[in-house]
């Protein structure tokens, strides 16, 4: 959880750092994120004036970012001759940090081009490349599975920790029809709302996997909190309840 500490810090009216605007509506915690981003390794002395921070408000954000791996802290480098004292530190965005930032142009970049597709190619063309996309996720969690027998409920239980493995947060269970997958992470949520080939080619994907027809009843690009895949029960067949997004 980030640190509350971090999400509020007064009013603070637009500033203009590099040639560019850093808006006011922003949390104090974005608005250091932004200047990071646009700035490289920057110390907190000119963070602070930047955003019209005290020492101890900037340094009371940085150790939240610093504590939640949002941002590293190094030595200034210095060129030439170095006087008394220690150098200043600066602080960098991680990686990780730096991907959060550039998610939405990702999403609108990855819009723009199926709609593009789309235009030109017509509804099969985005199918076609849904498809695409989603078989080499289809190969990496079908190796994963590979000692998960035949049993769809239980070839569920493996697939749910094969997307695990991916980033999807998923896990299965029984219910009184069958079995449940649900996906609690969508990493094409958005592209996907407006693109609903990429959920049907991925809920093939998953009856291929499975070995059985499987119903797709709710998803996260429609506003649902959770993909969830129904599994038709099979005569004979028991499935103990597995989490594996813990």
């Amino acid at each position: 959880m980030k640190n509350a500490a971090a999400l509020s810090e007064g009013s603070v009216t637009s500033n203009t750092v590099a040639g560019a605007t850093v808006p006011a509506d922003l949390s104090t915690r974005d608005r250091v994120t932004q200047l990071l981003l646009e700035r490289g390794a920057t110390t907190a002395a000119q963070l602070g004036s930047a955003l019209g921070l005290s020492p101890a408000a900037i340094r009371r954000h940085l150790d939240a970012m610093l504590a939640d791996g949002d941002v590293l802290a190094r030595e200034q480098a210095v060129r030439g001759s170095r006087g008394r004292g220690r150098p200043a530190k600066v602080f960098v965005l991680t990686e990780a940090a730096r991907l959060r930032c550039g998610t939405h142009h990702y999403d609108n970049m990855a819009t723009a081009a199926l709609r593009w597709i789309a235009r030109t190619g017509g509804a099969e063309a985005v199918a076609e490349f849904a498809a695409d996309q989603v078989a080499a996720l289809e190969n990496r969690c079908r190796a994963a599975m590979e000692d998960a027998g035949d049993a769809p409920l239980a070839r569920a239980e493996a697939l749910a920790g094969a997307l695990t493995a991916e980033g999807y947060a998923a896990n299965a269970s029984t219910i009184a029809s069958g079995g449940q997958l649900c996906q609690h992470h969508c990493p094409v949520a958005h592209v996907a709302a407006e693109f609903p080939q990429l959920c049907e080619a991925e809920t093939a994907v998953i009856s291929r996997l499975v070995g059985t027809h499987v119903q797709r009843l709710a998803t996260i690009a429609h506003g649902d909190g959770v993909c969830t895949t129904h599994i038709p029960a099979q005569s004979g067949s028991t499935v103990t309840t597995v989490r594996t997004d813990r």
